[in-house]
């Protein structure tokens, strides 16, 4: 019942929430942008949902428009996470949910094993069991492993528990090394 019905209402009574009580952050991040002349504000990449759909996935722009090094507020914005406050929308609108595994490129699409391609059985997650176990720290079979657990014991429960753990991960201020980890290669 959790996954059909109550997984939804949950992601639309707390993103809402979350919403109303970062708005003033929203308010904030674009007047920086304004501030320092960095336009567009918004990263924009095709991703896989549920059901191997595409989707657009929207984050605050950390990147200089012609590299791969993100700018000073960019920089504060993957450490603190808040490039990521734009999904609150995609988890309103039903695109993604507040936890699940995290959306992949569009590339990787052809790369995923029958059992890595599970992961697109539920709604991609703004958080996930992965991100709160290694995030970019652990190996891709890890985080396919960690999603398929997820998958098999998906319930309010365990929602609940990575969206506490989401938090404590915020907290940690822990080094962003996304821009360093491996792309998925296949198996």
């Amino acid at each position: 019942m959790y996954l059909s019905f109550g997984k939804r209402v949950f992601d639309i009574i707390v993103s809402g929430i979350l919403i109303v009580l970062t708005s003033w952050l929203f308010v904030l991040i674009v007047l920086a942008y304004w501030l320092s002349f960095n336009f567009p504000f918004f990263f924009r990449q095709p991703r896989l949902g549920k059901g191997e759909r595409v989707f657009e996935l929207v984050k605050f722009r950390t990147l200089t428009k012609d590299s791969i090094k993100p700018f000073a507020l960019g920089t504060f914005l993957r450490f603190t996470s808040l490039d990521e406050l734009p999904q609150l929308f995609q988890v309103l609108s039903g695109k993604m949910s507040l936890v699940g595994p995290r959306p992949l490129p569009v590339a990787y699409q052809q790369l995923f094993s029958a059992e890595q391609h599970r992961r697109h059985d539920v709604l991609p997650g703004l958080t996930g069991w992965a991100q709160v176990n290694g995030r970019h720290s652990i190996s891709w079979q890890k985080k396919f492993e960690l999603d398929n657990y997820y998958l098999e014991h998906l319930s309010l429960a365990l929602d609940i528990k990575i969206l506490v753990m989401t938090v404590g991960t915020l907290f940690s201020f822990k080094k962003d090394v996304s821009l360093t980890e491996e792309k998925f290669t296949g198996n």
